[in-house]
């Protein structure tokens, strides 16, 4: 009997330790974050603006990075810092900047990172209350244009 208990132990464990390693957080499927950045690209094309869109996950990485015919040099990195932000911190960009604005001995978080880019434009993405990464744009002729664009990114995508 004991024998039997210890053979279907270890018959046990090795699913049960296959079964700890799965991935148990959401996550931001490639299609979606490719879907959210076209959105944003075309939103913002439709007034005439050429931008950069870019995606990246959780964990700060580039999953998705879109730029216009004609942006500006500058636009890939300004897309890139404000998603990066959003994902990392989880706040939108523009919110994050009144925010050390308004509180001065917050202002070393701009220096917290040189990847950060705290300037309106770009968004958290969240799924099913899950944060999950960062949308950001860059190169509208505002920052609130460029998070308006960021915004039909996450609506066609179904994201908060």
């Amino acid at each position: 009997m004991l024998r039997t208990t210890a053979l279907l132990a270890a018959l046990a464990a090795p699913g049960a330790a296959v079964a700890q390693d799965l991935p148990t957080s959401p996550y931001l499927p490639l299609a979606m974050a490719s879907d959210a950045a076209s959105a944003a690209l075309e939103a913002c094309a439709a007034e005439g603006h050429n931008v950069s869109v870019a995606i990246v996950a959780r964990d700060g990485n580039t999953k998705v990075l879109l730029n216009a015919d004609n942006s500006g040099p500058h636009t890939v990195s300004s897309a890139s810092g404000k998603a990066f932000t959003s994902a990392g911190l989880g706040r939108d960009t523009a919110g994050l900047a009144e925010f050390i604005s308004g509180n001065t001995q917050n202002n070393g978080l701009r220096d917290m990172d040189a990847r950060l880019v705290i300037q309106a434009g770009g968004l958290p993405i969240r799924i099913g209350g899950a944060l999950v990464g960062g949308i950001g744009v860059g190169g509208a002729p505002s920052g609130a244009i460029d998070a308006d664009c960021a915004r039909v990114g996450l609506d066609a995508i179904g994201a908060e």
